[in-house]
């Protein structure tokens, strides 16, 4: 399975990643890709950048050795109503959305239930391109409702390289995954792909999630990112 673009990736810009976006282009590039997603994590998690910095991503070339930018924003899930932290507006202005739960921004103690609604209310936003990372058991929800709804609003699911990483502070991942990969094969929901990259040497880093794919035989026309064109169309691009 060749892949054309990964969907999820930081630089230095959030606070606790490492490289500038020349470096990330670059890195894509050398590994094949023919798009990357820079996706800064949005103003409540700890260390990052503002809301200006979001509103000014116009200012930044769209093509970057060789490699099509996607400039948007990893948003924090605020709650179990699904609240995030980025206004309407200047998600819409953006070229591509996450939207993530993240420990510092979400907290604990909530209920599948709730953290469900919280994935439901989410996916409502048609500005809301893909659910990142669904797959950390430290906050439990119900996975059929979640790929139904993703069906339902034309929401992609990511599989998330890091998170299978051994050092991966998500917990019961691999499992949580596959229970999505077997539901999405089920309701034939496409899903995508990001590295989830931090620093370069990991752009477009998709080993793990590979392995995933190829160990539960996903058909390849259900992985969006694996065609730049498919994934343009879908992000109205």
């Amino acid at each position: 399975m060749k892949f054309a673009a990964d969907t999820h990736a930081h630089t230095l810009a959030s606070g606790h990643a490492y490289s500038t976006i020349k470096e990330m282009a670059a890195a894509a590039g050398a590994r094949g890709l023919q798009a990357l997603a820079l996706t800064e994590h949005a103003p409540e998690m700890p260390g990052t950048c503002g809301l200006f910095y979001f509103q000014n991503l116009d200012v930044v070339p769209r093509e970057v050795n060789g490699v099509r930018l996607l400039m948007g924003a990893e948003v924090n899930i605020m709650d179990p109503e699904g609240n995030i932290d980025l206004p309407e507006k200047t998600c819409k202005d953006l070229d591509i959305v996450v939207a993530s739960i993240h420990l510092p921004c979400y907290g604990t103690g909530h209920t599948p239930k709730e953290n469900t609604r919280a994935y439901v209310e989410a996916m409502k936003k048609p500005y809301i391109h893909i659910i990142g990372h669904p797959d950390d058991g430290r906050f439990p929800f119900d996975y059929e409702i979640l790929v139904k709804t993703a069906k339902e609003t034309g929401t992609l699911l990511e599989v998330n390289n890091s998170s299978m990483r051994p050092q991966s502070s998500r917990r019961g991942t691999k499992e949580n995954i596959l229970t999505m990969l077997d539901l999405c094969k089920q309701y034939d929901v496409p899903i995508t792909t990001g590295s989830d990259a931090h620093v370069d040497a990991d752009a477009g880093n998709f080993s793990n999630v590979r392995e995933i794919l190829e160990y539960c035989n996903f058909p390849e026309d259900l992985v969006i990112t694996t065609d730049w064109e498919r994934l343009k169309t879908f992000l109205g691009l």
